[in-house]
């Protein structure tokens, strides 16, 4: 029973895991675009989803961890885990920024009107979501490390 359910937290956990990329990605292209009424709502969409799926990544990862895979002891005497659990935390903390610019446009959207965006606030977004991109690889190395033993410690 635990295996089957094992194997169905992995999956669950891996297609969060693509889906929050996808999201993340996709947040990267519209904010490149020209931003009108129709993008600044995909954007919000985008970035919803990408806070859900990062809620599922943490949670059901976290189930793996204290109940599916090798236990806590494993994973907390293992480098690389350690440094994904600290890189997830900092690209939560980083998207922080885009999240609360698209929550800051609900007013102008509800009204209709497409939000403003200065050159200055539209860099500092991009700069953000290039580092919340950069930590999702860093986490992905930190993931493959993690599975071949590699920092093991204890």
């Amino acid at each position: 029973m635990f295996r089957d359910l094992s194997a169905l937290f992995a999956f669950l956990h891996h297609l969060a895991a693509f889906a929050l990329v996808a999201a993340l990605a996709l947040e990267f292209v519209l904010i490149k675009g020209e931003l009108d009424a129709r993008a600044a709502r995909r954007l919000q969409l985008t970035d919803l989803v990408f806070g859900m799926t990062s809620g599922v990544v943490l949670i059901v990862g976290l189930l793996r961890v204290f109940y599916f895979e090798k236990g806590a002891s494993y994973y907390l005497h293992s480098a690389p885990f350690i440094a994904k659990l600290v890189l997830f935390l900092a690209v939560g903390l980083l998207s922080i920024v885009p999240t609360m610019e698209f929550l800051s446009w609900r007013k102008a959207l509800r009204q209709g009107q497409t939000p403003s965006l200065d050159a200055g606030k539209l860099r500092k977004l991009r700069a953000v979501m290039h580092l919340e991109l950069v930590g999702v690889v860093l986490i992905l190395l930190c993931a493959v490390l993690m599975a071949r033993g590699v920092g093991h410690f204890g």
